[in-house]
């Protein structure tokens, strides 16, 4: 009976040596698809994009125009020391 028992673990432990299997969110390559694409671009027709809504456009557009004022009029002189620095940081301290 040990001997089944010692098979039987180093069986369970060999079927899963290289893991699970990474699952992708994007669908299957289709090379149909692909192809027709290719096509679509040479002819020279182009998908149309989506339209905007016109009044969600300037109501994103009002609120980042105000945002960083707004934001920067709330924080004392030090907050907004500290968050200059961590900038400066982030642009100024990656080396190539």
């Amino acid at each position: 009976m040990e001997l089944f028992s010692e098979s039987l673990e180093a069986s369970r432990g060999s079927c899963y040596a290289w893991g699970m299997p990474k699952r992708s969110s994007k669908p299957p390559f289709d090379p149909n698809l692909a192809a027709k694409s290719i096509l679509d671009r040479i002819a020279g027709e182009a998908t149309p994009e989506p339209e905007k809504n016109p009044a969600a456009q300037a109501l994103g557009r009002l609120g980042g125009l105000k945002g960083g004022k707004a934001r920067a009029a709330s924080m004392t002189p030090e907050q907004r020391k500290e968050v200059a620095k961590k900038a400066a940081e982030a642009r100024w301290g990656k080396k190539p």
